[in-house]
Parts: structure tokens; C-alpha cells; sequence
């Protein structure tokens, strides 16, 4: 049977694909076809269709109506694009297959997550990514591909950049937003959400504010026996925003932006996969992260000659997160408040600072050059605790090397973990583009970097180590002090015949820093650090559409080369330390496909669709590996790299009708793909659909009904650490079907 679901889901996909090619689509058209959506991709405002790279720009408008109001709900209905939703606030984006893991990456993000152009994802494991609520976004950019030679590191898959609307000083403005809506299993609790916006001019066309509060919560849908709450993992999201924007003249602005959102999870979303909706752990695996990012942009006008802007940025992180362990471990006891649990504790604080020059109006030459630097603070504490588990070793010394329970487990603490990080980058970065003729341009680039990064890592005695029969009777440590720099080179051509069709090729590279491991000189089998791992990449694509805009088509190859992995990997019973290595290489090829048709002016279609292939190309070893092999032979598909992912939308409004009502079908498919690279459990293999009615109620309101996963699918996002003895839930899926209602108020 598994055969032949596996058959099928592959059939729809290729029919899919055939379809969309024999009645070409574009998915990056704006909603309506006069607007032109202005991208600042390259570091300078430029037209979507006109940017010779492979980039999604998702709008307000667009979120609006597809009632998106986290990544999980527009993220992976765009090309070359999956989630690994796992645990919400530090659930990854992984683009065009460059990951390691379904988890999280153990070092730095593979893909670079910026608000308004500021980085708000450090180095070394990220203790939380902001997963910024839609509302009152001007629009998301996912840039596709390798961006270090604009971003720097942790961009070798590419990157997302939230744009957040700041102060106006033109006009009033305001706008809410609310959302009331039940999930399958949530035990009759609702999911409901409030947001507003005001914008207000304090001089007028010179100097503005706008505040922007929200708060929502999603009911839980899971069932914790082992807590006795059903609906246990309720989730909850806060924010406040805030910009001043400053008009000095008519070639001078600065901008202040202020951002913090915190959220709250009641307990985790791991379930039994083979019990649906159960989570059987003794206690509520709690997670809360907040961010708090504040930034000064400077832009000046330099006569008709460039433009220079300086941003400077301050963001402090922190995450607390619960972990529930039915392991006997000291004591023996695996249920209620005896069983053991574990407490970890991290914060963080990145300063950044860029200067840039960029060339402005038309002419053969176009030009960029800029600095940027970036400091990374972090400190983390994780401790594993065993009520009694001190008085237990003072009562059986014998089985401890006679070692005390103070020696072993102070304060009934099984293990402990503390690390102490400082990350610099430092990079200069240029473009230069060249048009011989009008229709051909030539642009190459580069950044050169310089990176430092210093850790100290220390491993407390306590009874969950690496020697001497699993414990480990002294403190450990270990540091790094790691120094890198390189150069990376860009080039592109791209050749543009008329306004409506462009063709393009780009080479490009991407790095991510090395690092400490978490248990450095804890055991002699895992090494004390890690290096830096790159990416070459190879693509050429299309962009097309027919002079009226009702026809249109983005299309991309690609080919990326990734050498020295940074590859996530667990270490033996009982503590499964992860820790990673640098291990071969690996090659993805892919095809993604984005297409739009107005099939007339009450019927839209819109598609996006991906091939990708994504291989290790060298043995990898694990000396771990319970299959007794030594690691993963040539040919290993990356963890979560599916062959087809399929976002489908249809649309129906009527012009003509008073409230001018839209109807929309919203299709998701996802073919199977491992979780990790033992291959135990997979995920995807699921189509999912979503309904979608609103009207207009007057000129300022607009009024929806929805059905998220309306035919209640059960389908598998995730489950890394799959293993049939273990006792822990091991898996994350798509949300149980939804219902609701939302209104939108607009002044």
C-alpha cells in the first residue's frame, strides 16, 4: 500500500506540473495588475519583474487575503520553499533543499531572516527566529539562492526579509484586524486574534508615528494524558511595533523602527505519531521567546548622482524552554512530577551597523558598494533535573564509583551545560552592472569577509556524561577561538528584449561560520569545533508575461554544489549529545515554476511548483549509526528534501456584485521526503486544500469565512527522531482542520 500511495502522489504531481505548463500561470503578479511591487532585493528599490534573480515578494494585500498570519501560512506556498515546523519561534525555513536536519540546524541558519533589512538571526544555534505576525506588513521578499555577496553569511539556501510599514507623514491612517475561529480536537477552546494600526502625521509631509499592537492565540490540539489536559499545546503570540519617520528636507529621511514580540507555548507540538492527537509526557513542555529589535535607518539623496544610507541596529533575544524525559536515568522514576525534565535558558544581543552608496537614475552603469558589521552576543544554560536523584546516590553509593549525590547531582541536577559565544562579522560587498546595449546587461560583485568566533563551553559533573559507566564525576570545558576570512564572487547576465521578457544566469556562493559544539571535551569522540561550510551555485531562468499582463511565467534551473557539511548528529545512550561535524559534500538540482493566468476578470489562477533533487555526494561518516555502517553512504537524499512541492490557488471575484465577493481554493501538495538521514520516518506525501469566501461590507470593512485543511488531513511535518523504542512523542503535523471568521477594517 505504501507503494502505491507513494505512485499516486507522485502522478498528481506531474500532472500538475503538465498542467500548468500547457496553461501558463505567474504567481509573483501583484493582486492587481496595475500595481507595480517595488522589491529592495538588491539593496536598492527595483521592480520585481525587472531583479535578474529568482525572488518571491509576497504583499500585505496578498497576506490579507489569504488569511496568513505566520510563516506556516504563505512560506511554503512559494517555490523552492519547505518549513520544518517543529516548534513555533524557532521553526526553520529551508530553501532549495540546503539543510542537514528537519530540527534545527546545530549551527547557523541556513537561510537568513532579516525585518526591514536588519538581521535578526545570530550566529551558532538560534535561541529563537522570529516568526513576525503578517499584519501591517508591506510585504515578504524570500530570495531564493546564495545572497552572501549582499547579506553575508547564513544565506546559503537564501534569505526572508520581512518589510514592516513604517510612519507615513502624509495622511491619517488606520486599520484592524480580527480573527475568531475553532480547531478539531482544541477541546472547545477558540482561536481568536486582535491587531490594530494607527498612523498618525505629527507635521505634516515632514515628521509621522505608527503604532501597531496585536495578539493571538491558537487553541491547542493535542491531548497530554500524562499532564491530564487535553488541547495542551495552546499557543500565543504578542506584539507591539513602532516608527517615527523624519523628513529633513526633501533628500533626507531617517527612520526609526522599534519591533518586540514575544510568544508563548503552553506545551510542545510533538506528538505519537501512532496515536493521532496524543502526547503522553509527565509534565507540560513549556517554550516561551521574545525579541526586541530596535533600528535607526539615515537615507540621503545625493543629487541625481547615489544614494547613501546608513542602518544601525540593536536586537536582544531570549527563549526558556521545558523538555519532559521518561528515562529511568538516576532514580528509575518515568512518570509525574519525579520523572526527569530538563531547563534551558539562552539570550542573546546582535549589534549591526552598514553604510552603502548606491548609484541612482538611469545609464549604462549602475553601481553599490557598502561595509557592513555585526556583533553577537550569547550565553545558554541547560541543566537536567531528577527530583531525588541526589538523595538516591547518597543512598546506593555503591553504584556510583562512591561518588556523592553533591558530586553527581547537585540539587538534584543531572546534567549541566553553559556556553558563553562572540560572534564578529565584518564585510565589504560590491556591485557593478554594465549594459552595452540597452537589452543586455553584465553585473558582477563580491563581498569580502572576516569573521571571529570565540566560545566557551563548560559540561557541570552530574550523572548524564560521557565516562565512567554514563557519568561524569568532574567539569569539562572547552573553547574555540575561530578566525576566517574569503572573498565571494557573484556574477550575472541577463538579457531583456522587451519590458515583458527577461532572461537571465547568475553564478553565486554562500557561507555560514563554524563554531563550538555543545559538549566540546565531553567526550573524546566528538570533536571540540566545527569550520565554516559553502555552497556554489549555478542557475538560469525566465521571467515572461504578455504585454496585458494576463499571462506570465517564472521559471528557474539551478544546480548548487555544497562542500564541507555542517552536518547535525546525535552521540550514543543515554544522552544523545548532538554535536556536528563537517563531513563531504552534496549536490541539489532543481526546477521551480511560478505562474499566474487571468483567465478573465472574475477568474484567477496561480501556481507554484518545484522539482529538486538533493544528494550527499560523499560518504558521511557516524560512528554512531545503529545500522552499524559507519555513517551514509553516496547518494543519501538530505533530510526533508521532497522531489515535488505544489501550491495551487484559484480565485473568483465578482466585480460586479456589491461587496465585490472572492472565492478562493487553495491547494498544497508535499511528496514524501526523510526526516533524517537514517531514513526512519518521513514526511509529506499529503495534498491539503483550503477554502476561502469574503465581501466587502461598505467601503472599509471586508468580512471572510475560511476552512483550513477542510478535509482534516492528517499529514507529517516532521519526525527527525523517529525510533519505535523510544517513549517520547516524535513527530509534528499539518494543523487539524480550522474554521473561522475574519474581519478586516481599513480607514
Amino acid at each position: 500500500m505504501k507503494t502505491i500511495t507513494h505512485v499516486k502522489s507522485v502522478s498528481l504531481a506531474a500532472l500538475a506540473a503538465a498542467t500548468l505548463f500547457s496553461a501558463p500561470a505567474m504567481a509573483q503578479a501583484p493582486a492587481d495588475e496595475s500595481e507595480t511591487i517595488i522589491v529592495t532585493a538588491g539593496k536598492r528599490d527595483e521592480d520585481i519583474r525587472q531583479v535578474a534573480m529568482p525572488i518571491s515578494a509576497v504583499t500585505g494585500e496578498q497576506l490579507k487575503k489569504m488569511n496568513a498570519n505566520s510563516l506556516s501560512d504563505y512560506i511554503t506556498r512559494l517555490p523552492g520553499v519547505v518549513f520544518n515546523d517543529y516548534q513555533p519561534g524557532i521553526s526553520e525555513v529551508v530553501i532549495r533543499g540546503v539543510a542537514a536536519t528537519t530540527y534545527h540546524e546545530q549551527g547557523q541558519t541556513t537561510v537568513g531572516y532579516y525585518l526591514n533589512e536588519v538581521p535578526v538571526v545570530e550566529p551558532g544555534f538560534p535561541i529563537g527566529i522570529p516568526d513576525v505576525d503578517t499584519f501591517d506588513l508591506q510585504r515578504v521578499e524570500v530570495l531564493r539562492g546564495p545572497q552572501g555577496t549582499l547579506f553575508g553569511s547564513s544565506t546559503l539556501g537564501g534569505l526572508v526579509n520581512y518589510v514592516a510599514n513604517v510612519a507615513d507623514a502624509s495622511k491619517i491612517d488606520a486599520a484592524a484586524s480580527g480573527i475568531v475561529g475553532t480547531t478539531k480536537n482544541a477541546s472547545g477552546e477558540l482561536n481568536y486574534a486582535a491587531k490594530a494600526m494607527i498612523n498618525i502625521p505629527l507635521v505634516e509631509d515632514q515628521l509621522a508615528v505608527r503604532l501597531v499592537a496585536l495578539q493571538r492565540s491558537d487553541a491547542g490540539y493535542l491531548d497530554n494524558p500524562g499532564i491530564g489536559v487535553n488541547g495542551s499545546n495552546d499557543y500565543r503570540t504578542r506584539g507591539l511595533r513602532g516608527s517615527i519617520v523624519a523628513h529633513l528636507g526633501e533628500t533626507t529621511k531617517v527612520t526609526y523602527l522599534s519591533s518586540y514580540q514575544d510568544s508563548k507555548l503552553d506545551d510542545q507540538t510533538y506528538l505519537d505519531l501512532k496515536n493521532p492527537y496524543i502526547r503522553d509526557v509527565p509534565r507540560a513542555e513549556s517554550q516561551k521567546t521574545d525579541f526586541w529589535m530596535n533600528s535607526l535607518r539615515f537615507d540621503q539623496e545625493i543629487g541625481d548622482v547615489a544614494n547613501f544610507t546608513a542602518l544601525g541596529s540593536i536586537t536582544k533575544k531570549t527563549n526558556t524552554t521545558v523538555f519532559s524525559y521518561p528515562y529511568a536515568y538516576v532514580t528509575g522514576v518515568t512518570t509525574g512530577d519525579e520523572a526527569a525534565y530538563s531547563l534551558g535558558e539562552a539570550d542573546a544581543l546582535i549589534k549591526t551597523v552598514e553604510a552603502r552608496l548606491a548609484s541612482a537614475g538611469e545609464g549604462p552603469f549602475k553601481w553599490l558598494v557598502g561595509v557592513s558589521y555585526m556583533q553577537a552576543k550569547k550565553n545558554s544554560y541547560d541543566q537536567i533535573f531528577q527530583s531525588g536523584a541526589e538523595a538516591y546516590i547518597n543512598a546506593h553509593p555503591d553504584l556510583f564509583g562512591g561518588y556523592s549525590g553533591a558530586q553527581l547531582t547537585p540539587g538534584d541536577r543531572l546534567y549541566g551545560y553553559q556556553t558563553k559565544s562572540t560572534n564578529e562579522d565584518f564585510g565589504v560587498f560590491g556591485e557593478l552592472s554594465f549594459k552595452p546595449v540597452e537589452q543586455f546587461e553584465i553585473t558582477v560583485g563580491g563581498r569580502y569577509y572576516n569573521t571571529t568566533a570565540k566560545a566557551d563551553v563548560l559540561n557541570q559533573a552530574g550523572a548524564l556524561g560521557g565516562y565512567e559507566g554514563g557519568y561524569t564525576p568532574t567539569d569539562s570545558s572547552g573553547s574555540v577561538n575561530q578566525k576566517e576570512d574569503g572573498f565571494l564572487p557573484k556574477a550575472t547576465v541577463a538579457w531583456r528584449p522587451s519590458k515583458d521578457v527577461m532572461v537571465y544566469a547568475t553564478y553565486s556562493q554562500g557561507y555560514r561560520v563554524g563554531g563550538i559544539n555543545p559538549n566540546a571535551g565531553l567526550l573524546e569522540s566528538i570533536p571540540e569545533s566545527y569550520e565554516s561550510d559553502k555552497v556554489k551555485n549555478y542557475e538560469a531562468g525566465v521571467k515572461t508575461q504578455t504585454p496585458d499582463g494576463r499571462f506570465a511565467i517564472d521559471l528557474t534551473g539551478f544546480r548548487i554544489y555544497w562542500n564541507n557539511i555542517q552536518a547535525r548528529l546525535f552521540g550514543p545512550a543515554p544522552s544523545y549529545y548532538s554535536y556536528v561535524v563537517n563531513a563531504g559534500g552534496a549536490r541539489i538540482n532543481g526546477v521551480e515554476f511560478s505562474g499566474t493566468v487571468n483567465v478573465n476578470r472574475m477568474v484567477r489562477f496561480s501556481s507554484n511548483v518545484t522539482w529538486q533533487d538533493a544528494k550527499i555526494t560523499e560518504f558521511l561518516p557516524y560512528p554512531f549509526d545503529a545500522a552499524g555502517l559507519g555513517g551514509y553512504p553516496k547518494g543519501t537524499v538530505l533530510p526533508g528534501s521532497s522531489k515535488w512541492s505544489v501550491a495551487n490557488n484559484l480565485t473568483l471575484t465578482l466585480n460586479d456584485v456589491s461587496g465585490a465577493p472572492t472565492f478562493d481554493i487553495a491547494h498544497r501538495y508535499l511528496s514524501s521526503a526523510p526526516t533524517s538521514f537514517d531514513d526512519v520516518s518521513r514526511r509529506g506525501d499529503f495534498n491539503m486544500f483550503d477554502l476561502r469566501a469574503s465581501i466587502g461590507v461598505g467601503e472599509k470593512i471586508r468580512l471572510m469565512a475560511f476552512a483550513n485543511n477542510v478535509f482534516d488531513k492528517f499529514g507529517i511535518l516532521n519526525a527527525p527522531f523517529a525510533n519505535d523504542a523510544s517513549p517520547l512523542p516524535q513527530g509534528s503535523i499539518i494543523r487539524p482542520r480550522t474554521l473561522g471568521l475574519r474581519f478586516d477594517w481599513s480607514l
